[in-house]
């Protein structure tokens, strides 16, 4: 008798249940890339959505000779995307020193947590480039 060559149903149904297996594992693993891929999207563009304003900030001082203080808000438009930011001035110790906090976020509300946070500390003396610049992970 001639011996017929393949696979069992056993082996089939085997080897089926393992790709059932491992499919989904891959799936949750591919899914969880492509977020962390579109956070870091994010946070890269906060990041530079505060940096923008503390060029813009830095500029508007230097014109008017002159550090605003308090608190402003607004939205910014990067890569097609609305940007919602805070800026929050606090005095320091040193008399000709401010600081500044700009907390930028994808959604309008203040509490939650923002995307990127820059923290720069800028003078009053506007004679030379003066600034310090701390940005938070």
């Amino acid at each position: 008798m001639k011996r017929v060559r393949g696979f069992t149903l056993v082996e089939v149904m085997v080897a089926l249940a393992v790709v059932a297996i491992a499919l989904p594992a891959l799936l949750l693993a591919l899914s969880q890339q492509v977020d962390a891929t579109a956070y870091l999207r994010d946070k890269s563009l906060a990041r530079m959505v505060a940096a923008n304003k503390l060029v813009e900030l830095r500029i508007l001082s230097r014109a008017r000779q002159d550090l605003p203080s308090g608190e402003r808000s607004g939205v910014s438009t990067m890569a097609g995307r609305d940007w919602y930011w805070w800026l929050n001035s606090t005095p320091t110790v040193s008399d000709n020193l401010l600081q500044f906090e700009i907390d930028v976020a994808a959604t309008e509300r203040p509490e939650e947590q923002p995307l990127f946070t820059l923290v720069a500390y800028l003078s009053s003396d506007f004679r030379g480039d003066s600034g310090v610049v701390n940005e938070s992970p």
